[in-house]
């Protein structure tokens, strides 16, 4: 079966109709107030047992379409055999009503049963819409739990961002300062080849003046 609320709700439904179905022959032996105590039971029987019976409905309504034909068909037939004994105690109560004299009873205690099933009736909406209420509840606060872990997420992940960045303005820096450095030394390179550049010509002046001066010295003075 589909479902286990209804495969539970099918065993209790048995349990109860197992207990009604004796009752209409005890009431044609009983008397007084055994029979109306036993008239009083079946009523509170099948209020029970019609409540269990729509709250299989229930179930069906939200069942798989390849279940719904079975339990459907159960249904029928659960509906069938309750009615049918609804019948079998109404006769069973009037004819021990003309035997003893007491006619109406069956009715009264009719009347107090349906006033009993709108009071189950009732309850079972009111419980129907806290449990509506409470599985509301649940999924907002599975919702607030999803959100959260997302946002705790989101958190981490900009703080592994931030990081990154540190790491990459860090390595900016590294790479400006470095770059500083070498402008330094490449203006000193420069400074000292220029240095050089004048001492060579410096040195190359000299030489040039030395040999003047041997050439003078010795083709010139004799």
């Amino acid at each position: 079966m589909s479902s286990e609320e209804f495969e539970r709700l099918q065993e209790i439904y048995r349990s109860l109709y197992e207990e009604l179905k004796l009752i209409p022959d005890r009431v044609l032996k009983s008397r007084g107030e055994d029979r109306k105590k036993l008239v009083r039971s079946f009523d509170e029987r099948q209020g029970e047992a019609d409540e269990v019976l729509r709250g299989m409905e229930e179930e069906l309504r939200t069942a798989p379409s390849s279940f719904r034909n079975v339990m459907n068909t159960k249904l029928r037939i659960y509906r069938r055999d309750l009615g049918k004994l609804q019948r079998d105690m109404k006769s069973s109560d009037l004819g021990s009503s003309s035997l003893g004299g007491n006619h109406g009873i069956y009715s009264s205690q009719n009347q107090h049963s349906t006033h009993l099933q709108s009071q189950r009736a009732l309850l079972l909406q009111g419980t129907d819409s806290l449990s509506n209420a409470s599985q509301s509840i649940e999924r907002s606060q599975r919702l607030a739990v999803e959100t959260e872990h997302i946002g705790t997420d989101i958190i981490e992940e900009l703080g592994e961002q931030r990081e990154q960045l540190d790491r990459t303005r860090d390595r900016m820096v590294n790479t400006g300062e470095n770059l500083t450095r070498s402008r330094k030394i490449l203006r000193s390179m420069s400074r000292r080849l220029m240095t050089n550049k004048l001492l060579l010509g410096v040195i190359i002046l000299m030489e040039l003046g030395i040999l003047g001066a041997v050439v003078y010295l010795k083709f010139f003075r004799r």
